[in-house]
């Protein structure tokens, strides 16, 4: 059995087993295994961002918590158009969105928990030019709390675990051997790499495409993202794992998905008036 048709038998095989749950994600359809309860996944992420707040030095004013300010409600507003205007479920009906900027010039990043809790270190701020830059990587970022993709790791490793636990009752004990045997030679966790981390390039790969389309819906121009992740590409440069050892897409592969998505939505997705 190929992996692509194992991660499909334990994900939603035994996904039905305990629950029989599977969704897809909004706009692109995905199928997606989601057993983990969406209100205890906002409830975690609005713990964590309470305690990471109280650890982080934050902007109380200032121009760039007035831009990641503007950006989140132009996307926001734009998400629950969209979804209403479509006559579809609106995927952050449960959401109870924050924003902070976290003054940290050394960290190029931002995330957006489960439940619509972002954040944006001022690192990755000062690296976008413009609105239209920063908007790429909220768009991506919002885009991942929309796809429900922190419901969808959980469930997907639970899942493994209990998919590999049972298989391996009835192998007597083939995979944990060969897990424990593979790790102890190579470093390497085969479900980890075989498994898991595909599907959390799948997700990254998902909210890049979803988060052009929240961008270009709120009224900013995504034709910057290749050059936005080119600068990225040349700040990660030498400091990229092998894509197959990574949890991301190449940025090779990243910026060649953009071109190519770009065009079309501008066309399919224009802003929303």
């Amino acid at each position: 059995m190929n992996r692509r048709k194992f991660i499909g038998y334990i994900g939603c095989t035994c996904g039905s087993l305990l629950l029989n749950q599977c969704t897809t994600a909004p706009i692109t359809g995905r199928r997606q295994l989601s057993v983990y309860p969406e209100g205890l996944a906002n409830k975690h992420a609005a713990q964590y961002y309470d305690n990471f707040k109280s650890k982080n030095k934050l902007k109380k004013s200032g121009k760039e918590l007035d831009d990641v300010t503007e950006i989140a409600e132009k996307i926001i507003k734009a998400i629950n158009i969209y979804f209403s205007r479509e006559n579809l479920p609106n995927p952050t009906k449960l959401f109870q969105w924050e924003y902070i900027v976290v003054d940290n010039d050394k960290v190029l990043n931002a995330f957006c928990a489960a439940g619509g809790k972002i954040a944006v270190y001022t690192g990755i701020y000062k690296l976008a030019e413009n609105k239209n830059e920063l908007s790429i990587i909220m768009g991506h970022e919002i885009a991942h709390a929309v796809a429900k993709h922190t419901i969808e790791k959980q469930s997907t490793v639970m899942s493994v675990h209990y998919g590999s636990a049972i298989a391996d009752i009835f192998l007597g004990g083939v995979i944990s051997r060969t897990r424990n045997t593979v790790g102890n030679t190579t470093g390497i966790d085969i479900f980890r790499t075989g498994l898991l981390d595909p599907f959390s390039r799948k997700m990254e790969t998902e909210a890049d495409y979803l988060g052009l389309i929240f961008s270009s819906l709120a009224g900013y121009d995504i034709r910057v993202a290749t050059s936005f992740w080119e600068k990225m590409k040349e700040k990660n440069k030498g400091k990229e794992p092998p894509q197959f050892l990574s949890t991301h897409p190449s940025s090779k592969n990243r910026i060649k998905n953009l071109k190519n998505w770009i065009p079309g939505i501008i066309l399919k997705y224009p802003p929303i008036s």
